[in-house]
């Protein structure tokens, strides 16, 4: 075989080897993403009860999946915050995320009552002029004023959200006096109405933490957080609150069930 042949043939054969080793690290990476959805979630069900996953070696056997998979997958977790590596003990929980329902429509101190008492520190509260797109989603005149309020929301003390909040001016008048600090807006609105909320329209995202935001909430400058949009009515269909709320991504998970219909 001519000396260019060979030189040609191996060239061919260093990049199968090279191709053959990416794809296996492709598929490890995929194989340890899997994993890592499946150990979040048993580590936020409280499937760890003494707070420390098993050895890399049950895990693995447990899971049919290599060693090297398995710590890529804790890799993962620790990069969440979730888990942490301690010498002479092993993998351990180290953070906690609080079940935010999504199928039930009720205030942050009902939704957590099992998990802590929720506190409100009222940042800003005052009439406002409405944005158009908030006088338009709460029936209100163009430009009229709303009450508008800013709190930071903890658990236990622990920054959990930072929540805007637009409500017209007829009824937030009252609220003016009210105990935000320690009462939900929800069971001061129905007081105020004298009707039970109805329904509401919710959208959620991800977005970056802007940098007063993560100031707020005590999380790294341009960190992931959960914003809930929420557009609440009154139960004869009345717009009364609109709501966006940037929760900590790492102290929160939404959940719900949901119904098949065609």
């Amino acid at each position: 075989m001519p000396s260019s042949d060979r030189v040609r043939d191996h060239a061919g054969q260093g990049a199968t080897t090279v191709a053959a080793h990416r794809a296996r690290r492709r598929l490890r990476a995929d194989q340890a993403r899997q994993l890592a959805d499946l150990l979040r979630h048993q580590l936020l069900a409280s499937g760890f009860p003494d707070g420390t996953l098993p050895h890399e070696t049950t895990l693995a056997a447990d899971y049919r999946a290599t060693r090297n998979t398995v710590r890529e997958a804790l890799d993962l977790l620790r990069a969440e915050g979730l888990v942490e590596r301690l010498p002479g003990v092993g993998t351990v929980v180290v953070a906690e995320k609080y079940p935010h329902g999504l199928d039930r429509l009720m205030g942050l101190a009902e939704t957590l009552r099992e998990h802590g008492r929720v506190t409100n520190e009222v940042r800003t509260m005052g009439p406002a002029s409405a944005p158009a797109p908030v006088a338009e989603r709460l029936h209100v005149p163009p430009g009229s004023d709303v009450l508008y309020i800013e709190r930071l929301r903890r658990l236990d003390g622990l920054p959990l959200s930072l929540d805007l909040t637009y409500i017209p001016l007829d009824i937030g008048t009252a609220l003016l006096g009210a105990d935000l600090e320690n009462t939900d807006v929800f069971r001061l609105l129905e007081a105020i109405t004298g009707r039970p909320l109805g329904h509401a329209e919710i959208t959620l995202e991800a977005v970056n933490a802007d940098t007063h935001s993560a100031a707020v909430l005590e999380a790294p400058r341009g960190a992931a957080v959960l914003m809930l949009e929420r557009l609440t009515h009154l139960d004869d269909g009345r717009p009364v609150d609109l709501e966006f709320i940037r929760f900590r991504g790492d102290r929160i998970t939404m959940s719900g069930l949901l119904h098949r219909s065609l």
